[in-house]
Order: C-alpha cells, then sequence, then structure tokens
C-alpha cells in the first residue's frame, strides 16, 4: 500500500476559539481592570470609553460579544444595542450597568440584549455568562486559514462567509469531519453531482489550490487533510 506523500503539516484544532470582545465602559478603573482580567482568559478586547466610539468600533472591525454600559457619554448603551440590531447586527450582547431598576433592564432586553449583569459584580460571573455566548465548541474546527462551523456546514475565513462550490464545499466538510483519519474513496465519490476517479481527483486538486492546504492521498483508499 502506497504511504501518504510527505507534505507540510496543516494543523486541524478544535476550539474554543479566542474570542474578540467590545467593551464600551466610560470609568477606566473598571475597565482596565476588565481587559487586564479578560486578556487573562484569553479574550481580545477593544474598548470604547463613549457610544459614538463604541458604534464606530463596529462598523470597523467584527465581534464576538458585545459588553456595554449603559450610562456612558454621547450615547448610551441601550440606545446604541438598538440601533445596532435595527442594522441587522445580531452580535451576542450583555448590558453591564448600575441600573438595576425593571424598567432599566426591560429597556436592555427590549433593546437586543442576550444578557445583564448588574454592577458591581463579580469578575468570574461576567466571565461565565461571557463564556456562554462566545464559546465554539466541537462544532467548530480550525485548518489554515478557515474556520468551519460543522453544524451549520458553514466556512469562514477571517469571520466572513467563504464560498466553495457545492461539490468540493461537501468534500471539504467531509474531510474536516474525519480529520485526522482518512475518508475513502467510495465515501467521496457519493458526495460528486457524477461520479468518477478522475472527477474526485479534480476536486480535490482544486481544493487544494483554492483553499491553500495539503490534503494527502493513499492510492486506492481514500484522502485526508495532512
Amino acid at each position: 500500500m502506497a504511504m501518504v506523500a510527505e507534505e507540510e503539516v496543516v494543523a486541524v484544532v478544535t476550539n474554543p476559539i479566542s474570542s474578540t470582545l467590545l467593551l464600551l465602559e466610560d470609568d477606566p478603573m473598571l475597565a482596565q481592570s476588565l481587559i487586564r482580567y479578560l486578556e487573562q482568559n484569553d479574550y481580545t478586547i477593544n474598548w470604547a470609553r463613549d457610544g459614538e466610539e463604541a458604534l464606530s468600533l463596529s462598523y470597523d472591525s467584527s465581534y464576538d460579544l458585545y459588553l456595554l454600559d449603559i450610562n456612558v457619554p454621547l450615547l448610551n448603551g441601550t440606545d446604541l444595542l438598538k440601533l445596532l440590531r435595527d442594522s441587522g447586527d445580531a452580535t451576542p450582547a450583555i448590558i453591564i450597568s448600575a441600573l438595576i431598576d425593571i424598567k432599566s433592564v426591560t429597556e436592555g432586553f427590549n433593546a437586543g440584549a442576550d444578557d445583564y449583569l448588574k454592577k458591581p459584580f463579580d469578575p468570574e460571573e461576567l466571565l461565565i455568562r461571557i463564556k456562554a455566548k462566545t464559546n465554539k465548541l466541537v462544532s467548530f474546527k480550525t485548518v489554515g486559514e478557515f474556520e468551519i462551523d460543522l453544524e451549520q456546514h458553514s466556512i469562514y475565513k477571517d469571520k466572513k462567509p467563504y464560498h466553495l462550490s457545492g461539490v468540493q464545499k461537501r468534500i471539504f466538510i467531509a474531510l474536516v469531519q474525519n480529520y485526522p483519519n482518512l475518508v475513502t474513496k467510495d465515501e467521496l465519490l457519493l458526495l460528486l453531482d457524477k461520479p468518477s476517479d478522475l472527477a474526485l481527483r479534480v476536486n480535490i486538486t482544486k481544493l487544494k489550490k483554492s483553499l491553500n492546504i495539503n490534503i494527502g492521498s493513499i492510492r486506492g483508499v481514500g484522502y485526508k487533510i495532512i
């Protein structure tokens, strides 16, 4: 039996994926304390001191979670969140606020908050709530520059959807799902619209070139990401 060709290994890593958060907080001491704590737990934090700065940052970059205080200058956190939701931004959001009356809490959830944490709070409790909203566990894998959602069969590059043709996408998802194991040729042929050994080889070659990944073969048996 022929051996898999010796090629550079492409790492496939089961996550959780490191998440980037946008923090809206006008208290510098609290903000810096939260940033230190969350960075120690492998989160990347972008800090906005007022609502307009946060709005600008939300347009410039993609985030996995928003942490929003309410009483901040220029544009309060509730109004900011409503603007984001009205624009189609569905990024999970946790409001962290000293406003603990039922009216403020209700307004926060009505604006689109996923959670509401009242100040003062224990940083560990905030971390638990953040993890509940950001953890992407075994349903996500990373191959080179790409993140693959194995539940939704979606492919992302730089957190943006990446398009593959139907056949190539099915082959790629199958290879990722079975990593580090091999997918048999017979299994892969079932994914083709017009199954043939030649068509399979052509699609594998196109995948290697378009994604810049290494796919090795065991002649007559199958293929695997290596």
